[in-house]
């Protein structure tokens, strides 16, 4: 049996994709790495090949055609053996001594046989060229123990989960069926989102597990690659909005928190529409309103009367500041690129 399978989804990663995997091998043959070549064009392939000839019954190579982060993610889950599954990015790494610590404790809830439908570690942001290293906690969420939502502390808004800091127990993705979009950027926002309805159990471990590197130039998250982006960004939104009835999650909280996540989301797509400074972007923003609206007319009006969607669509110069302002200050708070 495996722990836990990783999946590393590869799109022409040959500059960077050693450091990942390496800093995945100290598992063992506790767990299982999935590189998946997305139609990669340079030595992705290749360097792939050689990791699972290296390692067998650790590392396989998949390869299939370029369908994008999402694709890949869908790929490395349908393959996955583990009893728990988590994405890392190419670009990205796991912290040695956090990662040994992750395993064990998960060797150890599994054998006492009380397993959290998601298991939480911190993140951290290596932005290029920044000398301090933003970690980003689970704020509110108890430490070191099996915890429901009920016992979750004061939610803080414009804090939300993100991939690097989730490891979802497999089972669970497969009964929530969950399917990511393809050719489709940002879908991590889908992957951590569609499923929380199905979390009953978390365990949230205070340790500084995934790094996150930010900085290069095509990155995603880079701001102007958002902004001529937004269309992706849009099509991510409205999946949101519309793949989950909000109003119905049961339990208070989750659909407390999930609302927050939705709505920082779609601050982000407003908050992009504005940085542009394009009428063809604010249309697209009183678009995905309109859609909204249309979907679901009772989530629509808590959405959009919401304390940052108020000033986030306020009109004129006035809202197009406020809007600039907020998206700076969580640049900064964040660590955005």
């Amino acid at each position: 049996m495996k722990l836990l399978s990783f999946a590393v989804p590869c799109y022409n990663s040959e500059a960077y994709m050693e450091k990942c995997i390496e800093s995945l091998l100290p598992g063992g043959k506790d767990v299982e790495i999935l590189i998946v070549d997305d139609g990669s064009s340079d030595r992705t392939a290749e360097i792939a090949d050689a990791y699972a000839e290296r390692y067998p019954g650790i590392i396989r190579a998949i390869h299939q055609p370029n369908g994008g982060h999402g694709a890949a993610v869908n790929t490395g889950l349908k393959n996955a053996a583990g009893v728990y599954f988590k994405v890392v990015d190419s670009d990205d790494w796991l912290d040695r001594d956090s990662y040994l610590r992750v395993l064990k404790r998960l060797r150890t809830l599994i054998k006492l046989n009380t397993l959290p439908d998601m298991f939480l570690a911190n993140y951290v942001y290596e932005k290029e060229g920044s000398k301090h290293k933003k970690v980003m906690r689970q704020k509110g969420f108890p430490k070191e123990k099996m915890f429901g939502w009920d016992d979750v502390g004061h939610l803080v808004k414009g804090h939300y989960i993100l991939m690097h800091s989730v490891i979802y127990r497999t089972q669970m993705l497969h009964e929530c069926g969950l399917q990511l979009p393809e050719h489709t950027f940002y879908v991590d926002n889908i992957y951590v989102y569609k499923p929380l309805p199905y979390v009953n159990n978390i365990y949230y471990m205070d340790v500084d597990l995934y790094r996150y590197y930010i900085g290069r130039e095509d990155q995603s998250v880079n701001e102007q690659t958002m902004i001529r982006r937004i269309d992706q960004q849009i099509r991510v939104n409205k999946i949101m909005f519309a793949d989950v009835n909000l109003l119905a999650v049961k339990d208070k909280k989750c659909r407390r928190y999930m609302f927050n996540y939705l709505e920082i989301v779609t601050t982000i797509t407003v908050t992009l529409a504005i940085l542009s400074g394009t009428k063809e972007n604010l249309n697209k923003r009183d678009e995905l309103w309109a859609y909204m609206k249309q979907t679901d007319r009772q989530l629509y009006n808590k959405l959009h009367h919401s304390v940052i969607s108020r000033y986030m669509n306020l009109p004129g110069r006035t809202g197009r500041f406020l809007g600039k302002v907020a998206y700076r200050i969580s640049r900064k708070v964040y660590g955005f690129n």
